[in-house]
């Protein structure tokens, strides 16, 4: 009987510690629910429409920039150029480039020519001289054009100040013509050369057009 009595009590033990084990997963999903309700949770389709829209955005942005900034022509440039007779007289300094429309570094540079064109428009004169035109083959020689683009830079009297040729740092041409602007006797880049697109070319696209002055 004590071993009946003894088995008995084993077994009630058993059915409890079972019965406590089995109940503890059931209090540990509701205390960690408990815990989650603390949080709040964000909506994460909302999140992610609102990157996208951010990214759509910025692109767009980017893409503007980039074609507000390169939208710049040489025929542009050329439009709004001064005739070559016109700046000679009028008692301003002048900025002269010698260019062509298939030079692939002048049309490259033509944005930032437009910037600094904008800046000093009112001071100085800004003048396109197409090498492809045969009515500027004395101003070529007289100016030493080899390679294009190339940017003479004259005195309110006409003298020549200096020259910079191919594709530099825009603070060359920028420098330059804040100089002439302000009446100095020089400019800081009297003669710099970057790369350029030879003026040999034009005798291939060679135009006569004495009527234009580009």
């Amino acid at each position: 009987m004590g071993f009946i009595h003894l088995g008995f009590f084993n077994l009630i033990v058993c059915f409890n510690i079972q019965e406590e084990v089995s109940a503890k997963p059931e209090s540990v999903t509701d205390q960690s629910s408990e815990q989650n309700a603390g949080f709040i949770e964000f909506p994460t389709k909302t999140i992610n429409r609102i990157v996208a829209l951010a990214s759509t955005l910025a692109a767009v942005g980017l893409f503007l920039s980039a074609r507000l900034d390169f939208g710049v022509s040489l025929k542009d440039l050329s439009a709004a150029a001064l005739p070559y007779e016109e700046a000679l007289s009028n008692g301003k300094p002048t900025v002269v480039e010698f260019y062509a429309d298939w030079c692939e570094v002048c049309r490259e540079l033509a944005p930032d020519v437009y910037k600094v064109e904008q800046q000093y428009k009112g001071n100085v004169n800004f003048v396109m001289l197409n090498v492809d035109n045969t009515k500027w083959e004395q101003e070529l020689d007289e100016f030493g054009v080899e390679g294009i683009p190339h940017f003479t830079f004259l005195d309110r009297d006409g003298n020549e100040e200096g020259n910079v040729v191919g594709r530099l740092p825009r603070q060359y041409l920028l420098e330059n013509v804040d100089a002439l602007a302000r009446g100095e006797t020089s400019i800081p880049h009297a003669r710099a050369v970057g790369q350029y697109t030879s003026a040999e070319a034009r005798k291939v696209h060679r135009v006569v057009d004495p009527r234009s002055h580009g």
